[in-house]
């Protein structure tokens, strides 16, 4: 299959025609080059901040709460665009109030609509200190025509055990849409989810919002580059980056997977730190060995 991971800039909209317009030309422009998964950043809905004007957008808490008003038509957005081309889309996250507070959710779309969504599961400092924003739902596998598919959003692509959860669930491609407002917050998720895919055998696809956005200060700066990543093993660059766009450029990172190679990784690769996952367990479970020096 090929995979598309945008690198998405924010814009400042006056009508939702106008977001109509630039979604639709981003998907068909991916869709068009034969892409058959589409990745779009998290936090990449807060660009709807701007149809509630400057008031409403520079406010933090306004900007969640008129974003996530506009969930139904991007929902019927989205959906028509995986309908017209036949491809399966990770939509841009964004607040969802299924509680007091939002929660991130990134919404998962097939040729027939809408399939479900993934909630962020670990906040970061901003989200929980300043934003309020909170975890929701459980992990979800999603399993399509194109592959199993697990989504860890930016932060959560840092911590291990979420991914091998999914992993070991079936997941062969990870996906990791991130907003990160600078270079060492987009390493962090850059290192995280190449690691992901080194430990798990697997594909990771990472998207970022990238560039300035004056509208809207809790996304006022964004720094990145898309990139989909590979075990650097047998049949993969040596990299382990099969695609990856220029740092803090705007586009589609494209790259071209074939699953059965990560099966066959996964059965008789260089290591098999996939499959070598569970021994860890009896190893730390042994009383420590402390050693002192003068």
């Amino acid at each position: 299959m090929k995979i598309a991971a945008a690198a998405y800039p924010l814009t400042e909209f006056a009508s939702f025609a106008e977001y109509d317009a630039k979604l639709t030309a981003w998907v068909d422009e991916a869709a068009g080059q034969g892409a058959q998964l589409l990745v779009f950043p998290e936090y990449g809905a807060m660009e709807l901040a701007s149809l509630g004007g400057r008031a409403v957008s520079m406010d933090i808490e306004a900007a969640l709460h008129e974003v996530a008003r506009h969930q139904p038509a991007v929902d019927a957005l989205y959906s028509k665009l995986a309908a017209k081309h036949g491809v399966y889309i990770l939509g841009a996250s964004g607040p969802a109030f299924d509680g007091k507070r939002p929660s991130n959710r990134a919404v998962f779309y097939g040729p027939a609509g809408v399939l479900g969504h993934q909630d962020k599961q670990i906040m970061t400092r901003f989200e929980r200190e300043t934003w309020d924003v909170v975890p929701d739902g459980p992990l979800t596998l999603f399993d399509t025509p194109l592959g199993k598919i697990g989504v860890v959003i930016c932060y959560d692509s840092e911590f291990p055990l979420l991914a091998r959860a999914l992993v070991e669930a079936g997941a062969e491609i990870l996906l990791a849409p991130s907003c990160t407002d600078s270079a060492a917050g987009f390493t962090r998720v850059r290192l995280g989810s190449m690691a992901r895919a080194m430990e798990n055998q697997c594909i990771t696809v990472h998207s970022p919002t990238v560039g300035d956005c004056a509208f809207c200060p809790a996304v006022d700066q964004n720094h990145g580059r898309a990139a989909i990543y590979a075990p650097p093993d047998r049949g993969f660059p040596a990299s382990g980056i099969l695609a990856e766009t220029d740092y803090d450029a705007p586009g589609w990172a494209y790259g071209e997977v074939d699953l059965t190679a990560i099966a066959d990784l996964r059965r008789d690769g260089g290591v098999l730190n996939h499959l070598h996952w569970a021994e860890q367990a009896p190893r730390i479970a042994q009383p420590l060995r402390r050693v002192t020096t003068q």
